[in-house]
């Protein structure tokens, strides 16, 4: 009975989700058409943040970003988190006042309307294609010259395994290295609970938390420090992840 009444909550909350993305289209549609690049990022994703709200309310999911006094509004960031469901992604954009572009999958893009939203406001990536991740590295460097946050998840795609992290990537740390940007680390609890990664919909309401741990200066960190990075990372979140288990 539970798994049936979670399948029909997910289907209004896939209607909600559908007729509230018509009627934030046109916005996102005026901001990209009037403003410049780097005025369109941040109206945009103030405007990702008011719908992400408006669905968590709709769907009657209570969210809680904890230690959020560690992200300056108005510094720049690689920002890294864990990824287990797809209520991660509203989650990310009520973490943080900060603008920044999400690195997404490339077939994202080609979803009617929201695929629009993803092309001009987020960084996709074909990851199979060499010359695109490298296209991608380039554009993300871009990013951060601008004085944009990115933020990417190390893991590469939502965690469907039982493990609490799949191995991280390189991506993210390489990038904050690079640019000599501060790395800060979220980590989402619960979400998954939610909304698996295992079942096509099946939605229920409750709490998920997002913590900030406290950003890892990159400042002076060389490529060979890659791995320790990466490392350190991967036991910060392993930390809260386990503390909240």
């Amino acid at each position: 009975m539970m798994k049936v009444l979670r399948v029909l909550f997910g289907c209004y909350a896939a209607i909600v989700f559908s007729l509230s993305l018509l009627i934030v289209f046109p916005a996102y549609f005026l901001i990209f058409s009037l403003t410049g690049r780097n005025k369109s990022a941040r109206y945009a994703h103030n405007l990702s943040r008011l719908w992400a709200l408006f669905l968590f309310r709709c769907f009657f999911i209570r969210f809680e970003v904890r230690n959020s006094h560690y992200i300056h509004p108005d510094k720049c960031y690689v920002f890294a988190a864990n990824h287990k469901s797809m209520l991660d992604i509203p989650l990310f954009a009520r973490a943080c006042s900060n603008t920044f572009r999400f690195l997404s999958k490339a077939e994202l893009a080609s979803i009617p309307l929201l695929g629009y939203v993803i092309r001009r406001l987020y960084i996709t990536v074909n990851r199979s294609d060499r010359r695109d991740r490298q296209r991608s590295i380039e554009v993300m460097k871009k990013t951060i010259e601008e004085g944009i946050s990115v933020f990417l998840c190390p893991e590469g795609t939502r965690n469907i395994s039982d493990a609490p992290l799949m191995p991280f990537k390189d991506g993210a740390f390489r990038l904050a290295i690079a640019t000599q940007t501060p790395l800060a680390v979220l980590t989402v609890i619960n979400s998954e609970k939610l909304l698996s990664p295992k079942t096509a919909i099946a939605l229920s309401p409750g709490k998920i938390i997002a913590e900030w741990s406290a950003p890892i200066d990159t400042t002076g960190m060389t490529e060979a420090d890659v791995e320790m990075l990466k490392n350190k990372t991967m036991e910060l979140m392993l930390e809260v992840l386990q503390r909240y288990s």
